[in-house]
């Protein structure tokens, strides 16, 4: 099953129209970066071959239920979630990546992969009942949020008491040399990569939002020698309160 709410041109999907109320995000909320989306997707499928995928198989494992995913971009977990889920929400505003989803989406349907539903909302206003959910996937999404303490509070609306929020997140660096140097590339970073932060210490917005982090695990991505300010991640899972 995919459902597709786009209020705008998805890129190469074909997706049906639906109400804004029915799926969508809040009214006049708009998310639209075409040439960093197109370069985001790349890079994903280049990060998929050379090993991420291992990171989305940890990310998803052992989940069941109904799970919502915040931010899907191009779809590049759908095919990872675990049998036990039978549906998943997932939530896009960027109209390009968003129709890459759909794609994703509609190629899972045909097999025996969970129903797949891909929204065109925000993830401070998500299109799901309260508790209604086992658990939430933020993948490489926090960064660029306007607002991830409330995006991480709606999270927490959407999951069951006990509900688990899944997180693949780059952050800050631990070395305080590399985090200055992050602090001072995020004057312009969010402007050239859809908004997307270096120096967020996205360990402790979970914590102040609510959720208790019980699992969490720093990785570096990318050769170890190089200066990247995106190469430290953490991935993890946190219970709602």
């Amino acid at each position: 099953m995919v459902n597709d709410s786009a209020a705008d041109d998805p890129g190469p999907g074909e997706p049906t129209r639906a109400p804004r109320g029915a799926g969508g995000g809040s009214a006049g909320a708009k998310v639209s970066n075409p040439i960093f989306a197109r370069v985001f997707a790349r890079l994903v499928a280049l990060d998929d071959r050379s090993g991420q995928t291992e990171h989305r198989a940890e990310l998803l494992a052992g989940l069941s239920g109904r799970v919502v995913e915040v931010g899907a971009g191009s779809g590049a977990n759908f095919g990872h979630y675990p049998d036990g889920v039978d549906r998943v929400v997932a939530v896009e505003p960027e109209p390009y990546l968003r129709g890459l989803a759909v794609v994703a989406a509609t190629e899972l349907g045909r097999g025996s992969g969970p129903a797949v539903e891909v929204h065109d909302a925000v993830a401070d206003e998500l299109p799901v009942e309260d508790q209604s959910a086992v658990a939430v996937v933020a993948s490489l999404v926090l960064c660029s949020l306007p607002d991830p303490l409330r995006a991480l509070s709606e999270m927490a609306r959407v999951v069951r008491p006990g509900g688990e929020l899944r997180f693949y997140e780059h952050v800050r660096s631990l070395d305080e040399g590399s985090a200055r140097w992050q602090e001072r590339l995020d004057v312009l970073w969010p402007r050239l990569f859809g908004n997307c932060h270096t120096s967020r210490d996205t360990a402790a917005t979970i914590t102040e939002a609510g959720w208790e982090v019980t699992e969490i695990r720093r990785l570096h991505i990318g050769p170890p020698k190089l200066p990247n300010p995106v190469a430290p991640h953490i991935i993890g899972r946190a219970v709602r309160a």
